[in-house]
């Protein structure tokens, strides 16, 4: 899990946010949505909307938080941390069905992305379409780059638990993906 990249007025933005600075956090988000709302967007299924609110709130609570930062790790990877949970306590407050897979009628329009290619359009469809469980331990282990053990911890299973949770996710993603072609 590597860090957003940081600029040279990082550290001395979060400290200036930290002391109420409201420019400073402008700068600090203007500087991290594009990796958040990354990770949120692939964690909430590829819907926008709900990325969005998830976006939203992870900022609403580093500003929160922010006083309380004690500058043990990287901003960004402090940030990045928290947003990923905020996105993990929603499907778990949605009470999401850990093995059913959705319906394309389900599924959010995912709208134009006009610099994406077809078969990614096509591998976040099928993506959206896993367990929320098995897709949360697909994007943490193979887009986020997370060991196993973090997904363990965060997710509260056991390591074998997300070794076959990324084996059932890559096995739905082949048979979906085949199905299309």
């Amino acid at each position: 899990m590597s860090p957003a990249p940081t600029g040279a007025n990082d550290t001395d933005d979060v400290r200036a946010a930290a002391a109420g600075d409201r420019a400073a956090f402008q700068r600090l988000y203007r500087l991290h949505v594009g990796r958040v709302h990354g990770a949120v967007y692939r964690l909430a299924g590829y819907d926008r909307a709900r990325a969005e609110d998830l976006t939203q709130d992870a900022f609403i609570r580093a500003w929160q938080k922010l006083p309380g930062f004690r500058h043990e790790s990287a901003f960004g990877t402090w940030l990045y941390r928290l947003a990923v949970n905020v996105a993990l306590m929603d499907i778990r407050a949605r009470n999401a069905d850990p093995v059913s897979m959705l319906d394309d009628e389900q599924m959010p329009d995912t709208g134009a992305t006009p610099f994406c290619a077809a078969e990614r359009e096509e591998l976040e469809h099928a993506i959206g379409l896993l367990p929320p469980r098995a897709r949360a331990v697909l994007v943490l282990h193979d887009i986020e780059g997370w060991r196993h053990e973090e997904i363990g911890n965060e997710l509260g299973m056991a390591v074998g638990t997300s070794k076959a949770q990324l084996h059932r996710a890559r096995g739905l993603l082949r048979k979906t993906l085949g199905e299309r072609s």
